[in-house]
């Protein structure tokens, strides 16, 4: 492959290499400040990002709140002091090099707040803004004014064209760039739509010219398209930098990243990522967000299967098809079920699942007594960490869904936390790309080997 050609991104010609953000404390101010030390454009996450005391120990998060928004007003706090925190590390770190861009999550609780207090408190470090998980209309206005570019996560023409009309054509000279992030690849939340489907990825070239069109009909057509999702040899899209349907394009790499010297998460995190197979990793919909996400199919991810799996419809009287009474609970109460189904269910309370926990959907899934009691407190403990939450129906405005809480999801927050500060990996939620099965099979990690952000920028340049 011929040599890396730069690229104008946040105002600095840089490769056109971006390390993609991870939340919750994985893509920190040294992994970033890294990357773009090695002249690419780095990017930490303010999403629950980590802070330190003077000392530079770590500072706990704990939530003294006694309603969930107290508890909502500290995480906000939390954030705005961790992405302040990292962005200071961040500019330390890159030395003058490179570029330094924030991500943070539309859809996660406080967005705004979050985004305008880092951004006021790391003035002329940070050079760019990258913002998905919804349609972040407003990040627009915010990048500018506070003089930084911003780069939306998108995973459709479609989807940009309704942010462009609606917001970005008002402010277009601080449009850096735009991500498209395949919905069927990349690693964490994705932007599948309800008329695509989950089990047929589609090729993402068509998908990223049709991007261009779109940018190239409104003027944008030196505006780059970053490329995010399923990125691992640049050998493989070579023919994709010179090719006018779909050229200036970036590369975004969020999964390689986690397996470096500089990466936070723990040495078991990442011996696991050496060791998955093709198939590890499982698009689902289990997030309380109600997007799909992709993470390496574990115990935690196992539990959420089976208890969708243990799931009927059901009423607390007989009606209709539901005619099969089951007492359940210290009372004996009854809830009615289909002829068909009440032998499973029976099976379920034979087998130690004899708590039935009621979902939105007018369904009924059952769990042991243990796990519903932390279904219980994790709904209870919420501290708001999205906009809306269907796992405890929690929304920021509002102050709840008006739904029933969903004990088929789980708490993001707690789970993303527990693995980014060093629990095991089989029991937490385990973000990863689908591609992150090649840890195993590329030749650049025999013997264990584990780069550094520099080796690593420097062997993707290459195409490998």
């Amino acid at each position: 492959m011929k040599a890396l050609e730069p690229l104008v991104m946040s105002g600095k010609e840089v490769l056109p290499l971006v390390e993609g953000g991870k939340g919750i404390a994985v893509s920190t101010g040294l992994s970033s400040g890294a990357w773009a030390a090695a002249g690419g454009v780095g990017t930490f996450s303010a999403v629950n990002a980590d802070s330190y005391d003077e000392n530079g120990n770590l500072v706990p998060i704990e939530y003294a709140g006694k309603t969930r928004g107290d508890r909502h007003q500290e995480l906000i706090s939390y954030g705005i002091q961790g992405g302040i925190a990292q962005a200071q590390i961040a500019h330390e770190t890159r030395n003058g090099a490179g570029r330094l861009h924030m991500n943070v999550l539309w859809e996660m609780g406080g967005a705004e707040e979050i985004l305008t207090g880092v951004l006021e408190g790391t003035k002329g470090l940070v050079h760019g803004v990258t913002c998905g998980a919804g349609m972040p209309y407003k990040v627009s206005q915010i990048a500018a004014e506070y003089g930084v570019y911003y780069y939306p996560i998108v995973s459709s023409a479609r989807a940009f064209r309704a942010l462009w009309l609606r917001a970005y054509k008002k402010i277009p000279e601080w449009l850096g760039g735009v991500v498209y992030e395949d919905p069927w690849r990349a690693g964490g939340h994705n932007g599948l739509s309800n008329s695509e489907d989950p089990l047929v990825p589609e090729d993402p070239l068509p998908r990223v010219m049709e991007l261009r069109a779109y940018m190239n009909s409104v003027g944008l057509n030196t505006v780059p398209i970053i490329m995010a999702g399923g990125v691992w040899y640049l050998r493989d899209y070579a023919d994709w930098m010179d090719n006018p349907e779909v050229a200036p394009v970036a590369f975004q790499f969020g999964t390689r990243p986690l397996l470096t010297k500089e990466s936070p998460i723990s040495p078991e995190w990442k011996s696991r990522l050496m060791t998955l197979k093709d198939g590890d990793v499982s698009l689902h919909k289990f997030s309380p967000t109600g997007f799909y996400s992709s993470a390496v199919r574990n115990a935690f991810l196992e539990d959420l299967h089976m208890r969708s799996n243990r799931q009927v419809r059901y009423s607390r009287t007989a009606e209709a098809d539901l005619q099969v009474g089951i007492p359940l609970g210290r009372r004996g109460r009854p809830i009615y079920v289909r002829e068909d189904e009440a032998d499973k269910v029976w099976g379920w309370l034979a087998a130690g699942y004899s708590e039935g926990m009621p979902t939105p959907d007018d369904t009924m899934v059952f769990v042991t007594p243990d796990s519903a009691l932390e279904i219980k407190k994790d709904q209870i403990d919420c501290m708001g960490c999205l906009s809306h939450c269907q796992f405890s129906n929690w929304a920021e405005k509002e102050g709840t869904t008006g739904k029933r809480a969903d004990p088929r999801s789980f708490c993001i927050q707690k789970t993303l936390q527990s693995i980014a500060h060093g629990a095991t990996v089989e029991n937490e939620l385990m973000f990863a790309g689908h591609n992150a099965y090649k840890f195993a099979e590329d030749p650049f990690y025999s013997n264990g080997f584990v780069p550094t952000v520099g080796q690593l920028v420097e062997r993707i340049a290459t195409g490998d």
